[in-house]
């Protein structure tokens, strides 16, 4: 059994609008399915990704709106890492960030720009090399060359204790590639970086990680569990996300990870083409649609109202 690098990441806003012109606009994300949290559904779900939402692209948020901003600390993932194109491509980040408002940094050395989201949430872009098929979205204003490419990997505050250095290569085949530094394969690379926790105690709100989700194969998932398991994790019964199955558990540092499934996929219950354009909502839920679509605060999908101008 191999893990197909990261199929998503999770984080929480409290301003949907502005988390969807972010990502969607500036970022030129495609914005691939406008649900609810399973859980709360009487808040936004938002997935972006490339054309197809494919895993290794997507990221999602839940909206929380009247979550204060939160703060990463020990057992937190403080930092989300997309792959693009080129050094042109930085520069080409660089610039359309700075002319958004936002500060850039650049990191010479790693051939990487750093930044944050308008919530504060570290963000960064490599120019890496990579064999690994780029997932790119279509933003009628970025150049394809230039486009985000799929997630790199993350960088999460811990330390490794014998147990979570167990379960990474053991049980989910990674290799330690540097001190700190854990790497896997696959159809898609991936890697988890651990750094020393800052001082201050961490708190989840808004501009945070919630989880991490890894890609698994769809014949496979029920096997995962009871590996995962057996070197000590407590992972939860397979739970039906509707375009993906899951299954939660925490590594011993703190981080929520998640094995997730590469289907059904984001077509399951709406045409490829208009991803994204309309409120989707989980048949347990379906019976909420007149009240949630009176509650919940409209949004302006960027890619929609661009193909209208």
């Amino acid at each position: 059994m191999e893990l197909d690098g990261i199929h998503h990441i999770t984080c929480i806003t409290a301003d949907a609008p502005g988390n969807v012109d972010f990502y969607a606009r500036v970022l030129g994300l495609r914005l691939v399915k406008k649900t609810v949290n399973f859980d709360a559904p009487d808040v936004y779900h938002l997935y972006y990704g490339d054309e197809r939402g494919a895993p290794g692209s997507i990221l999602t948020f839940f909206e929380f709106p009247d979550a204060a901003r939160g703060r990463a600390g020990a057992g937190m993932i403080h930092r989300l890492r997309w792959r693009v194109g080129s050094r042109d491509s930085l520069a080409f980040w660089t610039e359309r960030l700075g002319a958004e408002g936002v500060e850039v940094d650049r990191d010479s050395l790693a051939e990487a720009i750093l930044f944050k989201d308008p919530e504060g949430l570290d963000l960064e872009l490599t120019a890496l090399p990579s064999d690994d098929e780029p997932l790119r979205a279509q933003a009628p204003d970025i150049p394809a060359e230039h486009a985000l490419l799929g997630f790199d990997g993350v960088r999460a505050y811990g330390t490794v204790d014998e147990a979570e250095d167990r379960l990474l290569k053991e049980a989910m085949g990674f290799e330690s590639t540097a001190p700190g530094v854990y790497s896997i394969q696959g159809h898609r690379s991936a890697t988890y970086t651990y750094d020393d926790p800052p001082p201050a105690v961490g708190f989840q709100g808004a501009g945070t990680v919630h989880h991490i989700a890894w890609c698994d194969r769809d014949d496979e998932h029920e096997a995962w569990r009871e590996r995962v398991a057996h070197v000590g994790a407590h992972p939860t019964p397979v739970i039906d996300r509707q375009y993906f199955l899951s299954i939660y558990y925490r590594v011993p540092s703190g981080v929520l990870f998640e094995l997730a499934t590469p289907s059904p996929g984001f077509a399951i219950d709406e045409d490829p083409a208009h991803l994204g354009e309309a409120l989707r909502l989980p048949p347990q839920h379906e019976h909420m649609r007149e009240h949630l679509e009176h509650t919940l605060m409209p949004l302006t999908n960027p890619r929609t109202e661009a193909a209208h101008s």
